[in-house]
């Protein structure tokens, strides 16, 4: 035990990460080994995470360049003063010149507002985020409106997936197979010429009736934001939607799950930290790049 201590400490702190729970490491170290451990020494140790997250996350990004990024939010339950109250993640991913991913950083705050997102943006900023030309996100005004002020002369992709979401939510679901199948139809187009064209036959042949009005309106307001990956994106469909981030959240969410509540905001910001630098490294690694440049 002694001659291979590390060894297990490491593949203990793998498993914590990796979805285990501090009971079951405690069991499963028991079989192999013989030797009882308590979940305090578990989560003793897991506390050596703190160095390692805190010095990548605040990691000088000053020889790198980021045209594109992607940003979103997703809440965790955290214990505070005998409370238990949700807490905001944010996190940004980036894409290199080369079309390589990263995960640039995340911060965890007091929920999601303008103010929120501006402290977000100005972390990444101070750790000399470069050359960023368009970022892809939902529609949240706090998040659009700190875009604008964070980030000049970059583009705002809207998400198009949470789009046709809000498109869709305004019609019927009743009689309404043709009207969403042009819309989607839409949604494909590359050519954004033909994208304006489409979009205004839509518009001018549903805009009369009363059951497309709002819908019509949610598109010609939004359509513009929606396109940017063709005009500012250089034309690759995997900006047009935040689905990569989304599926980076729903991993962290499996992990989050099994917690279910941090004690402290240190013990998520370790787990949520190292799970991230897990992924970003896997991502470093892969032989491909995930967009074209």
């Amino acid at each position: 035990y002694q001659r291979n201590e590390k060894a297990l400490l490491a593949a203990m702190l793998e498993m914590y990460i990796s979805g285990v729970s501090t009971r079951k490491v405690t069991k499963i170290v028991e079989e192999l080994c013989g030797k009882k451990i308590s979940k305090s020494l578990v989560s003793t140790l897991t506390k050596d995470l703190d160095e390692i997250v805190a010095k990548w996350q605040h990691s000088s990004l000053n020889n790198e360049c980021y045209p594109y990024l992607m940003v979103d939010v997703i809440y965790l339950k955290v214990r505070e003063e005998e409370r238990v109250i949700s807490k905001s993640c944010h996190i940004a991913i980036g894409f290199s010149q080369e079309g390589g991913r990263k995960v640039l950083g995340f911060l965890i705050q007091n929920g999601e507002s303008e103010k929120s997102w501006s402290h977000f943006f100005e972390y990444l900023k101070a750790r000399n985020l470069q050359g960023v030309q368009m970022i892809t996100s939902d529609a949240h005004k706090g998040l659009v409106a700190s875009i604008k002020k964070s980030f000049t002369n970059v583009s705002w992709q809207r998400c198009q997936v949470h789009f046709l979401r809000n498109i869709f939510a305004s019609i019927p679901k009743k009689d309404s197979v043709a009207f969403r199948e042009q819309i989607k139809a839409l949604f494909k187009f590359t050519d954004i010429d033909i994208a304006r064209k489409t979009k205004a036959k839509i518009t001018e042949t549903y805009i009369d009736d009363r059951k497309y009005k709002t819908a019509c309106t949610i598109l010609d307001e939004g359509f513009e934001d929606a396109f940017q990956y063709i005009t500012s994106g250089g034309r690759n469909s995997r900006l047009r939607s935040t689905n990569l981030l989304e599926r980076l959240n729903e991993e962290l969410r499996r992990r989050e799950r099994i917690i279910r509540i941090f004690p402290n905001v240190s013990s998520a910001n370790r787990l949520i930290g190292a799970l991230l630098i897990d992924q970003s490294e896997q991502w470093e690694y892969a032989a491909r790049n995930y967009i074209k440049m």
